[in-house]
């Protein structure tokens, strides 16, 4: 079992001692990424760019930092990635997919401006009771779940199955402890995560242990200031982002895992992120609260 830390905030002086967040630089680096559009990177994850903008857009919110984009620009393409479907596409003239429709929607409700979808074109006619019968099936004997009924139990389908479950009401489903056990095993002597046993740690991975935690306050099953030094000795401190493991390139996915994770981790300084929806709380707070 992962090393237990009884701490739930990250004192000034083990800040100090693990290093700090290059805020300012992460928030130049995803503004740059945006401006490269003709670069190699850019131009392979063209089809998933919508994917890109959540994330890098999310991260900027954590960090407070959302109004250094141009919130008419933005609402402005996605409006254009909208499929005759109802759906969204990764990017312009692309086919839709569930996937970048979920980002669309998140970015929107990160500007408050969900209202401005035609509700009547996409999700509602979901059966929820079937899609959680489907999830349920996935789940495994070690308590976690494959993608598909007698897949490898994985982190990543963990964390996203786990969301769907919380987002459904649908929780009960869930050996908590069991569960539980096999997330927080995933932690690694350098104090990062990976997705299954004998695997690399991967600062993408933040979420699912974190999410457990959330849900079935098993917090203290993990070593905390270990997995956020983790995080911070994965940050390129000179240009900005972080990446899946120290010494290696950084990308935007990463950058947001890294961030959210340590938000999750209660570091000064983030705003706090609600771990089944994926955005701030306060975001969240706002959709099903605010509008009552």
């Amino acid at each position: 079992m992962g090393e237990s830390n009884n701490g739930n905030h990250c004192s000034n002086l083990q800040i100090n001692q693990m290093g700090e967040l290059a805020a300012d630089k992460h928030v130049k680096y995803i503004i740059s990424v945006e401006k490269k559009k003709d670069s190699f990177e850019s131009v392979v994850m063209e089809h998933l760019r919508l994917n890109g903008a959540y994330w890098g857009l999310t991260t900027l919110d954590i960090l407070g930092k959302l109004d250094a984009v141009d919130e008419e620009d933005v609402i402005s393409w996605i409006l254009k990635c909208q499929d005759e479907s109802g759906g969204f596409a990764g990017n312009i003239g692309h086919d839709p997919h569930v996937l970048y429709t979920l980002s669309a929607v998140q970015v929107l409700a990160l500007f408050d401006k969900v209202d401005i979808l035609d509700a009547d074109k996409r999700l509602d006619k979901i059966n929820v009771d079937k899609a959680v019968e489907y999830i349920v099936s996935c789940k495994n004997l070690d308590g976690g779940f494959g993608c598909t009924p007698g897949g490898e139990s994985h982190a990543g389908q963990i964390f996203c199955c786990v969301g769907a479950l919380a987002i459904a009401g649908a929780l009960h489903h869930v050996d908590k402890d069991l569960l539980g056990w096999w997330l927080c095993e995933r932690q690694v002597k350098s104090g990062g995560l990976n997705g299954r046993p004998e695997k690399l740690p991967d600062v993408g991975i933040f979420s699912q242990p974190n999410l457990m935690m959330e849900h079935s306050c098993r917090v203290h099953w993990i070593n905390k200031d270990k997995l956020v030094k983790f995080i911070l000795d994965c940050q390129d401190m000179e240009n900005g982002g972080i990446s899946d493991r120290p010494d290696d390139a950084v990308d935007v996915f990463h950058t947001y895992f890294g961030v959210a994770g340590l938000s999750l981790l209660e570091y000064p300084g983030l705003k706090p992120i609600d771990p089944a929806y994926a955005l701030p709380v306060d975001v969240v707070n706002r959709i099903f609260f605010s509008k009552k």
